[in-house]
């Protein structure tokens, strides 16, 4: 019978979001995160994101919404994911190191004031900590999406956005509505 594990799992999901909507600092932070979005936008400037596997299908996800539409028929928005030109991404894997796939788009790409999100549910995924680490010099603002721990990402980024929970799928479904919510908000707010 899989009912009951089917109950568990939706359950499982609907109490890390609790916990989430519980954690006031945190919503103060997706409060923040969207603001610095909104003026970015303002200021002409571009949002990235980057992740690996179900966190580079978020990436490119919320890099949709944006740059496509959310709710109203609007004009698109400056947001990439930059994992999506595989040629690029497996020369730079193949002739340096997967860790660089990221920091060496972000040093071409980059600019002052740009939004880079760094996905990552444990906070320690390589390429994402030399991405945050570039877009830094770069004069990026960096927002981190993870888990509870915040990894080795907590001390990287201006944001960290830590969802409460070790759960890999239920951190990943958190990120995708965090995602919605600034989208929603930052859409909102530009066009009104």
């Amino acid at each position: 019978m899989l009912l009951p594990k089917i109950e568990e799992i939706i359950s499982n999901s609907i109490q890390t979001k609790k916990l989430l909507l519980e954690d006031k600092k945190l919503l103060s932070v997706i409060e923040d995160v969207t603001e610095v979005c909104v003026k970015a936008f303002q200021d002409d400037k571009q949002i990235l994101f980057g992740g690996n596997g179900g966190s580079a299908a978020d990436a490119q996800h919320l890099a949709a919404e944006f740059s496509g539409r959310f709710y109203k028929d609007r004009d698109p928005l400056n947001a990439e994911a930059l994992h999506v030109n595989t040629s690029y991404l497996t020369a730079v894997a193949n002739d340096y190191s997967y860790n660089e796939i990221y920091s060496r788009i972000i040093k071409a790409k980059g600019r002052k004031g740009d939004v880079l999100f760094g996905i990552s549910t444990s906070g320690n995924s390589g390429n994402i900590i030399r991405a945050i680490e570039e877009a830094k010099l770069q004069g990026m603002i960096t927002v981190g999406l993870t888990g509870g721990s915040g990894g080795k990402m907590k001390d990287l980024c201006d944001y960290l956005i830590n969802v409460p929970s070790d759960d890999t799928p239920r951190i990943q479904e958190s990120h995708i509505m965090v995602g919605h919510i600034i989208c929603e908000l930052v859409e909102a707010n530009l066009f009104i």
